[in-house]
């Protein structure tokens, strides 16, 4: 704060001598280092609410780009799975236009005919079930057997 040199203080030291007195000197050097450690400690307090309102604003910055970024990613993982869900629509829709075609080529009985629609049936339905809605095996063949009973 103060740039003073070891003679500068011997000569306020002296002058400080004459003005105050030899016995007044020892109360004037203690209650001038009390008010200047009030004032040291003052200063670091305010250095400190700085530094603490710079940090806050810091990490509202930053709270904010992670939002922004997680808004993103979750824009472009909706994204992803709208493709991914027409891409899987688009490939049954062709699987069930190719069903019918191959149906005709089983041999023609009445326990024989039922079977390979069924059979087809069931494995669209088994596949469709677990790549939409993420159900195990076990829910997807059941959810097909039901779809057989009716």
């Amino acid at each position: 704060m103060f740039d003073f040199g070891f003679s500068e203080l011997i000569v306020i030291g002296v002058v400080l001598l004459v003005v105050v007195g030899p016995e007044r000197l020892p109360k004037v050097a203690r209650t001038a280092g009390h008010l200047l450690g009030r004032v040291q400690r003052y200063v670091s307090d305010v250095k400190s609410d700085i530094q603490r309102e710079m940090q806050l604003e810091e990490l509202k910055k930053l709270q904010e780009q992670v939002k922004h970024q997680a808004q993103e990613l979750e824009s472009s993982v909706r994204s992803g799975a709208a493709s991914v869900e027409s891409e899987v629509g688009r490939t049954a829709g062709e699987l069930r236009s190719m069903l019918p075609e191959d149906a005709p080529a089983q041999p023609a009985g009445p326990s024989a005919g039922p079977a390979p629609a069924t059979a087809g049936s069931q494995l669209l339905a088994a596949d469709r079930p677990q790549l939409e809605l993420g159900l195990d095996a076990g829910a997807a063949s059941a959810s097909s057997a039901e779809k057989t009973k009716a």
